[in-house]
C-alpha cells in the first residue's frame, strides 16, 4: 500500500510517500510545498491544491493520512492551518483517495512508542525506521513521513485485529 502522509500548513505543507507492512518500511518520496507569504490567501490555497493534485497524479497513492489540527496558544496559526487542511481534505475527497486522520499524540505514539515524545525523537525514529541516512529536511517532510508511519502501523494493527476476530467467530 502506498500512503501519502501530509503535515498541513499554509506556509509549508510537508508530504511523504511510503509503503510497507508496518515493519518493512520504504520512504518512496518526501518533501514540502511552500507558499510565499507575499501571495494572497486564495492564491496560497490554490497553490497547495495544485501541488497536491500533481502529487496525486504522479504517485497515485492508495490512501492518504493527514495530521489533525492541534494548537495550544496561537489561534491565528490554527486558523491558517485549518484553511489549508480544508483544502487538503477536499482535494483528497474529490480525487477519491481514502483519508485517515491522526492526532499528534497518535503519530508520536506510532513513531516512538511514547505519545509525549519531542520533535527530535520522532524525527530520529523516522530516520531509523525508514533506514534513511539522515533526518528528512525540512522538519515538515519528516513529520509527513511520521504520519505515513502512523497510518501503516494502524492499518497493520486493524488487519491483525480483523483476522483475530474472524478466527474467534
Amino acid at each position: 500500500m502506498l500512503v501519502l502522509g501530509l503535515d498541513p500548513g499554509l506556509a509549508i505543507m510537508g508530504y511523504g510517500l511510503a509503503t510497507g507492512d508496518g515493519q518493512d518500511l520504504v520512504a518512496v518520496d518526501y518533501g514540502v510545498v511552500r507558499t510565499g507569504a507575499g501571495l494572497a490567501l486564495p492564491d496560497r490555497l490554490m497553490l497547495l491544491r495544485a501541488e497536491l493534485l500533481r502529487l496525486l497524479e504522479e504517485q497515485r497513492p492508495d490512501a492518504a493520512a493527514v495530521e489533525k489540527l492541534y494548537f495550544a496558544n496561537n489561534a491565528r496559526t490554527a486558523f491558517a492551518v485549518g484553511q489549508a487542511r480544508g483544502v487538503i481534505l477536499l482535494t483528497l475527497a474529490e480525487a477519491g483517495v481514502a483519508i485517515a486522520e491522526y492526532t499528534p499524540l497518535q503519530i508520536k505514539q506510532a513513531a516512538t512508542g511514547y505519545g509525549q515524545a519531542d520533535k527530535r525523537q520522532v524525527q530520529e525514529m523516522v530516520r531509523l525506521l525508514f533506514g534513511l541516512d539522515e533526518i528528512p529536511r525540512p522538519d515538515d517532510a519528516a513529520d509527513a513521513l511520521a504520519v505515513c508511519l502512523c497510518h501503516l502501523h494502524c492499518t497493520r494493527f486493524e488487519a491483525a485485529a480483523a483476522r483475530a476476530d474472524a478466527e474467534v467467530s
